[in-house]
């Protein structure tokens, strides 16, 4: 189940009548990390950290639309940086925001690495709040859902690093997916839509790349929530495979830049996966290519009907680079 349909740890957490009630965090060995709730009930984050970062927070302020940020000195070479939570309204939102977070400071060595690290994160995070929260459309949702298939196997199949570098299509590449010699555009149908694929495109099929596949992720709604997997949980199954590597940041940027928010709308659709077909684009297969089109055709998008592709089906060990 996706980390928003769990029981939230501030639920653990009395509000006291003064000061804060916390809850250690667990999994953060640099820096001591809290749920913690004050007097009036807020939700609140805390990271403890070792030295004084007021110059440098000052130097860098952010201020975010519905968190309060402070740093407060608990002693001579101690301070407490905490974040509050300012609308319970945005509490799924918070939870998912501190949980990225901690899975963040899993990889800091000291406390000034977990400032950096927590900095970081608030500013990439900044736009979630600002009030202007851009809803996915169902294909959008889809689609991301497929492009995060395909990644979570390059993961088992390679280093993480390599297998989130190769994932560039949140970053302007022509293909989802380029590795060595190899490109990868990955699409998604679901059960009750025609047997085609919408290119949206004419680059999308068309790749400097020694060999290029279309990758089609056959989908359907699970009528049991028990046994699909939805667009969160899927995020959250990824961000669990990370254990500390650097290239966390990269995953969260890539899926920034797609404007994908941890939102309760994507705990629904659930998705199963009916079928998965790879086809290898050959010089023959049935595409558009810009070189052979009119200089003054623009936006151009087309279907392809799968059903005439059999001839190109071929399997994953053609996907891998070494090949």
């Amino acid at each position: 189940m996706s980390t928003m349909s769990k029981r939230s740890p501030w639920d653990q957490i009395t509000v006291p009548r003064q000061d804060r009630n916390v809850k250690l965090v667990e999994g953060v060995a640099a820096v001591p990390c809290y749920w913690a709730r004050n007097a009036s009930g807020s939700c609140l984050f805390i990271i403890e950290l070792e030295g004084d970062f007021l110059e440098m927070m000052r130097a860098n302020w952010i201020r975010m639309k519905g968190i309060k940020i402070d740093l407060l000195s608990v002693r001579k070479g101690l301070q407490q940086l905490i974040l509050e939570l300012q609308k319970e309204g945005d509490h799924d939102l918070f939870e998912n925001f501190c949980r990225a977070l901690v899975n963040s400071l899993t990889k800091a060595e000291n406390s000034e690495a977990a400032f950096v690290i927590a900095w970081g994160h608030i500013r990439r995070w900044k736009a979630f709040w600002g009030g202007s929260v851009q809803h996915l459309s169902p294909e959008l949702v889809q689609g991301l859902f497929a492009e995060l298939l395909f990644l979570k196997q390059r993961i088992a199949e390679d280093s993480i690093e390599d297998a989130i570098a190769s994932w560039m299509g949140p970053d302007g590449s022509q293909q989802d997916f380029i590795y060595g010699k190899v490109a990868v555009e990955v699409k998604s149908m679901m059960g009750t839509a025609r047997n085609s694929v919408r290119i949206s495109s004419w680059d999308q099929l068309e790749s400097l790349q020694e060999r290029l596949y279309l990758r089609a992720y056959l989908l359907r709604k699970a009528s049991d929530p028990t046994s699909g997997t939805s667009l969160n949980q899927l995020v959250d199954d990824i961000r669990a495979l990370f254990a500390g590597s650097p290239a966390l940041d990269d995953f969260e940027r890539k899926l920034f830049e797609l404007r994908y928010q941890p939102l309760p709308d994507y705990d629904k659709p659930q998705f199963l996966i009916s079928e998965v077909r790879t086809y290898q684009v050959r010089e023959d297969f049935p595409r558009l290519i810009r070189s052979k089109l009119s200089p003054w055709l623009a936006n151009v998008s087309y279907d392809i009907k799968l059903e005439g592709l059999a001839k190109y089906v071929c399997n994953d060990v053609e996907l891998k680079e070494k090949n």
